[in-house]
Parts: structure tokens; C-alpha cells; sequence
């Protein structure tokens, strides 16, 4: 009986340090190529106003030529989760969170209003990713239209 438990309590140990491996190492092949940041992502975002705090997604983005790579940090799928192309993003504004979006994001985020392909989409990143995100979006090919507010 004592041998079962331990054999049992030793194999969901296993299970757990596995889980967590495997939960790294995607996250370490993700990071792989570079030019990686955190950004939370509220997809299909309620107009401007509401700060509730409700569909915000943690996560971590990746530039891959003329897209965007969103993948959930709280996943194990290999594939991104959203992807946003250059020529498709809309900036329509700025902001600081406010209210229990506070609670809900990095604590130094500023929320980025997006349409992308008609869909109003909310990212949230720090000063520095966001400087290099509307670099990246002002860097469009020649005869790319952009436009970011």
C-alpha cells in the first residue's frame, strides 16, 4: 500500500517537472529567433471606455517579417494563437489602463487601440516594445499603406 502511494506520489511528480519542461522549453523556442516582447492582447476589445479588465490575454509577441506573432504564455500550443499582419493594423489610439485593468496588466503597460481587418483589438505592452511596435509598423515597405495615429 505504502509503496503504491509512493510509486503514485513519484510519477505525479514526474508529471508535474515534465509539464513544466515542456512549458519552458516552448517558451525558450519562441524566444529563439529574437525580436520577442511581452504584450497582453484583448482581442475584439469593447469601445473606448470600458476598463474592466475582462479579455485581456497575457502573452508574449514576435516579429516574423511583415507579421505578428501573439502567442499565450499560459499555453503549450507550438502555434501562435493570433496573428497580425503590417498592412492590416490601424492604430486609432493611446492610452494609460484605468480602473481594474490595472490589476489585469504588466504594471508599466500603455494599451494601443488597434482595427485590424475590421476587428477593434487592444495590446498592451511596455514604453520601450511599444516604441519598437510603431517603429516596426512605420518601417512598412514602400507602397505598404499604414497608418498609425
Amino acid at each position: 500500500m505504502i509503496l503504491t502511494l509512493l510509486v503514485c506520489g513519484l510519477a505525479v511528480i514526474a508529471l508535474v517537472l515534465l509539464g513544466l519542461f515542456v512549458f519552458g522549453l516552448r517558451r525558450r523556442l519562441i524566444q529563439r529567433s529574437g525580436g520577442t516582447f511581452d504584450c497582453s492582447l484583448r482581442w475584439e476589445a469593447p469601445e473606448k471606455g470600458d476598463t474592466s479588465g475582462k479579455g485581456w490575454g497575457y502573452g508574449v509577441a514576435r516579429y516574423n517579417g511583415d507579421r505578428v506573432e501573439w502567442y499565450r504564455v499560459f499555453s503549450y500550443a507550438p502555434r501562435p494563437r493570433r496573428v497580425l499582419e503590417r498592412s492590416a493594423i490601424e492604430v486609432v489610439d493611446r492610452r494609460a489602463p484605468d480602473g481594474e485593468e490595472e490589476l489585469a496588466l504588466l504594471s508599466d503597460a500603455i494599451v494601443l487601440g488597434c482595427l485590424h481587418r475590421g476587428v477593434r483589438l487592444e495590446l498592451a505592452m511596455s514604453e520601450d516594445a511599444l516604441t519598437g511596435f510603431l517603429a516596426w509598423l512605420e518601417a512598412a515597405p514602400p507602397g505598404q499603406r499604414v497608418n498609425v495615429a
